[in-house]
């Protein structure tokens, strides 16, 4: 089975950046166990797109959290990553799921994109909701941070019993601003003709050959898109430490063990009364 993989790409004549993802495994193994309803794992799969695309476009070294937070159905989504592609995932819902734009899924909220470089400040910028799909909020983001116009494309199958999702990213170059413009619209016509069949089926090479096979696309070395947790038994007894050992043990005389779940990837992290001891001496 192909790997997940993020695709960048520039043309040969042309003063246009471009980025194409897939992705399979990783998206199954973020919705795994949590029963979403579809159109949140659609959003969730978009959210995930979303993420590996930024994280190709901003070029740094480090982690980036993209969350959309609302009044609602699902309260709050948010996919973590970082430049090498580790990704993880998670919503939360507050009320029954009605619709599949984001107001009928955020209600009124925010878009919050937090990046936290490994040298230098941390930065977050934050987007109200105000359109129907997460494409035109990022859309919107990208016009207010960079200045620079860009277009995305999201597919999503939630049908079966394995789900998909792809995207598809141009942006102009910060060059000739006349020339890049033309080109821009140019290649967005080009690229409103693709179909959710063929970005979420089709291998990189056939998807850019077929949309601008006279603008002679040119691919980089793809880079893999994995499912990374990173929770541990360690981490959860770091988080252990900062209750007390006081009120860890009166927990345990009630309940008789502390048991603590991942909310990314639901592994249960058990505490008997002698693990607790054990790790205040």
């Amino acid at each position: 089975m192909q790997p997940d993989l993020l695709h960048r790409y520039i043309f040969e004549k042309l003063d246009v950046r471009g980025e194409l993802v897939q992705i399979d495994h990783t998206f199954n193994e973020i919705i795994a166990g949590h029963d979403y309803p579809q159109a949140v794992q659609a959003l969730l799969g978009e959210l995930l797109v979303a993420t590996s695309l930024l994280t190709a476009t901003l070029k740094f070294e480090g982690d980036i959290a993209v969350q959309l937070q609302g009044d609602g159905p699902v309260k709050y989504a948010v996919i973590n990553g970082d430049h090498q592609q580790n990704m993880r995932g998670v919503a939360r819902l507050q009320s029954e799921v009605a619709g599949t734009t984001i107001p009928e899924l955020m209600g009124k909220g925010y878009m919050v994109i937090t990046i936290t470089p490994t040298k230098g400040e941390r930065y977050q910028g934050i987007v109200p909701l105000t359109s129907d799909s997460l494409a035109e909020c990022l859309e919107d983001y990208f016009t207010q941070s960079e200045q620079l116009k860009t277009r995305l494309w999201f597919a999503t199958s939630t049908e079966g019993e394995r789900v998909k999702a792809a995207g598809l990213f141009l942006q102009v170059l910060p060059v000739d601003k006349e020339k890049s413009q033309e080109d821009f619209v140019h290649l967005e016509a080009l690229s409103n003709t693709i179909k959710d069949e063929e970005l979420l089926d089709l291998d990189a090479q056939t998807v850019l050959t077929r949309l601008y096979h006279e603008d002679n696309p040119q691919l980089f070395e793809p880079q893999e898109i994995n499912f990374v947790c990173g929770c541990s038994r360690e981490k959860t007894i770091n988080a252990l430490v900062n209750v007390g050992q006081e009120a860890l043990l009166a927990d345990i005389e009630k309940q008789g063990e502390i048991n603590i779940s991942c909310h990314y990837c639901l592994k249960n992290y058990v505490f008997s009364k002698d693990d607790i001891k054990a790790i205040f001496n």
